[in-house]
């Protein structure tokens, strides 16, 4: 009856970390369970890593608040052999006894043939036929709910994160911020495509909405799993990126709008996009984007196809016009 009580409050949950809380919990309920984890895998520059994103912790499950990179318990994926054998073999499961009362099974979340979450149970008694049935039906019920949750989450047409979720991930990436005057910091990007009604006008809007779907290819491209990107609705796209010197987000930025400038767009040709970024510190998701749009706005208006930092033209006495509101611009 526990089980089902579970099963009944994860199908509730409207939250990727909630539902991961909620589906640890149901396994903890299991007899002979002594340990759950959430890990997750991302790939960075030098390579695979694994770290703990969820873990059991004086009988509390905690989560981490750290971005991966700068998470000290992350570890190379090798060094953990049987879930690196499980991650390379693209296997549904992976078993391991390590003593007689050690006995771990992995469930790696496959999406789009990627995965970027696993589960890790763990008992004192070996696997028995009856309780992998009962695991693996807890983790499948999971799955399914967490593809809900993702396709809710995603823009129909380009795929990317859509705006109800932007709060949230930004929260996450805010509270990564470093000291107030740190050039270190996480970052934020607003980026639209330049006039992009005329392409539309000119074109119709089937050739329009493929030149939505290149630019969010090239923003998948250009940008790594520990970047955010968003479709805000139209023409404009966010880019939450993780913790780094202003220099770096810049130059990430400035090889995105290069690559999209030399791109060839098939009927359309060449298109060009304008970008304004600003740092994502711990304050609201709307001065946050103001600050950004102000910058965009900037950019598009002195030339467009360029990349504008919000502080750095705000100490420069550029800025000089009220506050722009991210829902009423008209930016072409």
């Amino acid at each position: 009856m526990h089980i089902l009580q579970n099963l009944v409050q994860m199908t509730g949950q409207r939250d990727h970390l909630r539902l991961e809380l909620s589906v640890l919990s149901t396994f903890m309920q299991l007899p002979a369970v002594t340990n759950v984890r959430a890990l997750e895998l991302v790939e960075l520059d030098n390579g695979h890593w694994v770290r703990p994103r969820t873990w059991l912790q004086a009988g509390q499950l905690v989560s981490s608040t750290q971005d991966v990179v700068q998470d000290n318990q992350r570890r190379p994926l090798h060094e953990m052999p049987h879930l690196h054998a499980c991650i390379t073999q693209q296997a549904q499961q992976m078993q391991h006894s390590s003593g007689a009362d050690q006995h771990v099974i992995w469930l790696p979340v496959w999406m789009h043939e990627k995965a970027r979450v696993c589960l890790e149970v763990t008992q004192s008694d070996p696997f028995t036929p009856h309780s992998l049935d009962v695991i693996t039906g807890i983790f499948n019920v999971y799955q399914n709910y967490q593809s809900l949750l993702d396709y809710s989450e995603r823009d129909a047409l380009t795929g990317l994160l859509n705006r109800k979720t932007f709060d949230e991930h930004l929260l996450r990436f805010a509270t990564a911020a470093q000291a107030e005057h740190s050039d270190e910091m996480p970052w934020l990007a607003v980026i639209d495509i330049d006039h992009f009604k005329l392409v539309n006008d000119r074109f119709g809007h089937l050739f329009g909405d493929e030149v939505l779907i290149l630019v969010a290819n090239l923003l998948r491209s250009a940008f790594g799993s520990q970047h955010r990107i968003f479709r805000f609705g139209g023409e404009e796209f966010v880019v939450l990126m993780p913790v780094s010197h202003k220099a770096a987000a810049q130059a990430s930025l400035e090889a995105f709008r290069a690559m999209v400038a030399s791109h060839s767009f098939p009927q359309v040709g060449s298109v060009t996009v304008s970008v304004g970024f600003a740092g994502a510190k711990l304050c609201s998701p709307v001065e946050i984007l103001g600050q950004a749009d102000q910058a965009l706005y900037y950019a598009k208006e002195n030339g467009r196809n360029r990349v504008c930092h919000f502080e750095q033209l705000q100490d420069q006495g550029l800025l000089h016009s009220a506050q722009v509101s991210h829902e009423d611009v008209e930016l072409f």
